[in-house]
């Protein structure tokens, strides 16, 4: 959804348990964790973090700001059916649009 650099606390924060409502785990192994994310208009996420590498599909069309932790401020607009590619991110999101986000985030594990 957005891309803010890298923070010293991009490792801590795991949005599934900080706020289960909105992320759901629906697959996870050794090498990769799937989350099943729903964000409903105005829905605002708590600050949480992604590693590096971190795909994102679409499955509705998302309207979002991103807020990172020293309060820069990010507007992103993608559509249904496309797909991103992420570097390791902290920040909040928003839902800005007039309805319902929903996307798979695919997040990689560090190799064993």
């Amino acid at each position: 959804m957005f891309a803010f650099p890298r923070t010293t606390q991009a490792a801590t924060q795991d949005p599934t348990k900080i706020n289960p409502q909105m992320y759901k785990v629906i697959l996870e192994n050794d090498h990769l964790r799937a989350i099943d994310v729903h964000l409903k208009p105005g829905e605002k996420e708590p600050l949480h973090s992604h590693p590096n590498g971190v795909f994102v599909y679409y499955f509705t069309d998302a309207n979002t700001r991103g807020v990172a932790p020293d309060g820069s401020t990010k507007e992103s607009h993608n559509r249904a059916g496309e797909v991103v590619w992420r570097d390791p991110v902290t920040h909040q999101g928003e839902n800005i649009g007039s309805s319902e986000i929903h996307t798979l985030v695919i997040e990689p594990k560090a190799c064993k």
